[in-house]
């Protein structure tokens, strides 16, 4: 069975990493980490992700300009905010997201 690629965008690099670990501890799922919206937006380019969780650092005002940027290439990417907390909030958004 193929992974569900799920690309993480915060620029606080500790919390990223946070994150990430929490992610890739699923069997079913491999998180990917970007540091900024460039990061994102080129490892958009390079990887197909099935969602795009936007966490620490990340404004609404980049969420509204990088959002469709994203999407351009793959319309069906899910894009959600994270609010942080801990491992069971990250689980229970990232499960609702890809069940929707």
């Amino acid at each position: 069975m193929d992974k569900i690629n799920i690309l993480v965008v915060a620029n606080h690099s500790e919390i990223l990493a946070t994150i990430l670990r929490l992610i890739n501890k699923n069997e079913e799922w491999n998180g990917v980490g970007a540091g900024s919206p460039e990061e994102a937006i080129n490892a958009c380019k390079k990887e197909k992700f099935k969602l795009v969780l936007l966490g620490v650092g990340i404004t609404e005002e980049t969420e509204r300009e990088i959002v469709p940027i994203l999407k351009s290439s793959n319309p069906a990417l899910i894009c959600i905010r994270h609010f942080g907390g801990g491992s069971g909030l990250l689980y229970s958004e990232i499960q609702h997201a890809l069940s929707t």
